[in-house]
């Protein structure tokens, strides 16, 4: 066994097994469902396979359509929609013991010169150094990690709010969260790989913006969670090795589902990554 980081890099690294159709592995857990992330990634990293290294990912669409099954590999056979003169499609279907279980449409882009250039402000936080990491102080807490810590190992996740453990320190807090991750090592520097594991790091949080006002978001929880579909833009070239500021909220929460958005800012304050989320809730009876 590697470590987690080098972990992460062979989960990424998918197998051909025919033109347009890839075998990603999927980790034997005591889970439910395969992670969206792990299958977000993977599925992007197979449409990449497909396109020139010239042309990054600007953009991807996703739904989770049923949830996967752990230790079960996912076999993704990729559609070459549009080879343009300027832009890239591709759709992807992650299929597992012969079900689809996602689906993810993703456009490359050859970089141009842009004519002009704006974005929002990072929020003024904590720099990481000066927030506990989020396993350190979910292990102080609770003595022992949730099973589902084993898909973040890969991730130093530092959250710039401090966690609230009971009912009564969530009253009057916002649907919002921010947090900054990173590598829990260094990455080889194919782009490719950075991007795609900023796409498996960008399920994991996500949606803590809709659930903080209601929930602790470590420990028990009163509520079943699933990803409904997710979309992410790719503004900057970036490094997942090195910090980035996760920002997060949620703007609703109707009829057991809940919006988030998140926008993902590198240590030098530019706008990397834009992301949307629906998640589906449930209560736990």
């Amino acid at each position: 066994m590697g470590s987690p980081v080098d972990n992460l890099v062979d989960l990424l690294d998918l197998e051909q097994i025919e033109v347009n159709i890839f075998r990603g592995r999927s980790p034997e857990e005591s889970l439910q469902r395969v992670f969206g992330g792990q299958v977000a990634g993977q599925a992007l990293v197979a449409a990449s396979r497909t396109v020139d290294p010239d042309r990054p990912v600007h953009s991807l669409h996703a739904y989770f359509l049923r949830p996967g099954t752990p230790g079960v590999p996912i076999v993704y056979q990729v559609d070459r929609i549009r080879d343009g003169r300027s832009f890239t499609t591709r759709r992807v279907l992650g299929v597992q013991q012969g079900k689809t279980i996602f689906a993810l449409t993703a456009d490359f882009h050859l970089p141009e010169e842009t004519p002009f250039e704006h974005q929002t402000a990072m929020p003024d936080v904590p720099a990481p150094e000066d927030v506990p990491s989020a396993l350190d102080e979910v292990g102080s807490v609770l003595g022992e990690l949730p099973p589902f810590i084993s898909r973040r190992q890969p991730f130093d996740l530092r959250y710039v709010e401090r966690l609230r453990w009971t009912e009564e320190e969530l009253k009057g807090v916002e649907p919002r969260s921010a947090v900054w991750l990173r590598t829990n090592g260094t990455l080889p520097d194919d782009p490719l790989i950075h991007t795609c594991a900023v796409t498996y790091a960008s399920d994991m949080t996500l949606l803590d913006a809709v659930r903080v006002p209601v929930e602790p978001l470590w420990g028990k929880r009163h509520f079943d969670m699933a990803s409904l579909d997710h979309a992410m833009w790719f503004h900057r070239p970036f490094r997942a090795d090195e910090w980035l500021l996760y920002q997060q909220e949620s703007p609703v929460a109707v009829g057991g589902r809940g919006l988030a958005r998140g926008q993902i800012f590198d240590r030098q304050g530019r706008l990397v990554v834009s992301v949307m989320q629906e998640g589906l809730f449930r209560r736990i009876a």
